[in-house]
């Protein structure tokens, strides 16, 4: 009897298609990780530009901050200007610095160019601008006036030159990511035609390649386009803030709350809610934040920083159905006397011992109509909580699906703790325990506590 025997043939093929297939594999493997490194690498540059972008922003905001420290000295006299003056123009020389270091790693050569002649410029400013101003602040300011437009100006022009290499950088790496991507979509589809399972394989690596380095970038644009809420120290106070997006994938939305010190005892505190959610609205928090500080800086009356600021608003903002609920306060740190000014915003609290009372709306909300503020104001004591959120907080749903209102805003106000940052944690807490941590839209929240004489608690 013949012993059975197995075509050479059908073996030697079988071994050479599974060698091909694991030949194949390998090179398909290696190559989608040479892929991914190379996308890896772009992106990673091109996170540096928008880096070096966020930075040039940030620069031109600390040239914006020297302006007005020097406009608020030249019409005060007030040597707190002198002092942001200073800060301002220090940190501005060591923004600078880190730039040019960057675009030089970069080789980015003409907008390191471009950058140094905006230092030159900024610098001849100084020495031509705001030297004047510092030695003679009684002088006659029309001749400063008209050089300090003349290199705000020029300025301007520079800082658009070296905004447009930036982005040109930005768009050609960009491209060369998505043509890496195309081209690796190519090699995947190949692949699919003649190794079925590979290319199944291959594609789910490359979804979530793809998904991975869209979710970076999103996040990264997110964080250069939005400007989050500030609440600095403030003298014989506690401050404590808090800010939840309605959207859990976002760090920003159309809520912004802000504390800023316009002199060494008067302080500037605002909150407002912008309509609709997501990075648009949070877009818009810059305008409102940095136009109310600027009409702050000039004028001393709630009412009156809320007109001019609605009418700035209406010709900047085109889109006629955005619109804006603010309160705006001006703080006295030494005496706690708070004027105070509501355009259509209601959640404004506050809170002595245990019983809470509401603060009144005091004109329409902003964007809408053209009709006048009014100005109020109050006494707060030593151990008060001013508590003002963001409707968030009082259109909060319960599980039942019932508003919290003003009612049991106030309620959780009055059960809270005594400490500023403790009670604004605490409201969010419990605003995300009754709605099932499901936000319906943003919440901020911003919480003075005036302190007894000597900082002590009471």
């Amino acid at each position: 009897m013949r012993a059975p025997t197995f075509p050479l043939t059908r073996v030697t093929g079988t071994l050479l298609l599974t060698a091909f297939l694991l030949l194949a594999l390998g090179f398909a493997v290696e190559g989608a990780f040479q892929t991914r490194a190379s996308i890896a690498k772009t992106f990673a540059r091109q996170s540096e530009i928008q880096g070096e972008q966020t930075s040039l922003e940030e620069l031109l905001r600390l040239q914006i901050d020297e302006q007005n420290s020097l406009r608020g000295y030249s019409l005060t006299h007030d040597s707190f200007y002198v002092d942001q003056y200073r800060t301002a123009a220090l940190e501005f020389d060591n923004r600078e610095r880190a730039i040019e270091q960057a675009l030089l790693s970069e080789d980015l050569v003409t907008a390191y160019r471009l950058l140094q002649q905006y230092r030159e410029d900024q610098s001849k400013w100084r020495d031509d601008v705001a030297a004047p101003v510092l030695s003679h602040p009684n002088a006659r300011l029309s001749e400063i006036d008209k050089r300090n437009k003349f290199f705000s100006d020029q300025q301007a022009s520079i800082a658009g030159g070296v905004r447009r290499e930036l982005a040109g950088e930005n768009d050609r790496l960009a491209r060369g990511t998505q043509a890496e991507l195309d081209r690796s979509s190519y090699v995947r589809s190949f692949w699919l035609l003649l190794f079925g399972l590979l290319a199944i394989l291959f594609n789910a690596f490359r979804s979530r390649l793809y998904r991975e380095l869209e979710e970076e970038r999103t996040t990264t644009e997110i964080l250069q386009r939005a400007f989050r809420s500030e609440a600095i120290p403030l003298p014989n106070c506690e401050v404590g803030g808090a800010y939840v997006s309605a959207s859990s994938h976002l760090a920003v939305g159309g809520d912004v709350f802000d504390v800023y010190r316009l002199s060494g005892n008067l302080a500037l505190l605002s909150i407002a809610d912008v309509s609709g959610k997501g990075v648009d609205a949070a877009v818009l928090t810059a305008f409102i934040k940095f136009t109310i500080r600027a009409i702050a800086l000039r004028r001393r009356d709630p009412a009156g920083i809320l007109s001019e600021f609605n009418t700035a608003f209406s010709q900047a903002v085109e889109n006629p159905y955005l619109f804006v609920s603010m309160w705006v306060g001006l703080l006295d740190t030494d005496t706690f006397l708070l004027r105070y000014a509501s355009a259509g915003h209601d959640s404004a609290f506050v809170r002595r011992s245990n019983n809470v009372h509401q603060l009144p709306v005091t004109g329409p909300i902003l964007g809408v109509m053209e009709e006048p503020f009014e100005s109020k104001q109050t006494n707060l004591e030593a151990g008060d909580l001013l508590v003002l959120s963001t409707d968030g907080l009082t259109e909060a749903r319960t599980r039942s699906g019932r508003q919290l209102q003003e009612t049991g805003a106030m309620d959780l106000i009055a059960r809270g703790s005594e400490r500023a940052q403790e009670l604004a944690d605490e409201i969010v807490a419990s605003v995300r325990a009754l709605s099932r941590n499901r936000l319906r839209d943003d919440l901020a929240i911003l919480v003075v506590r005036p302190l007894p004489p000597g900082g002590a608690d009471a």
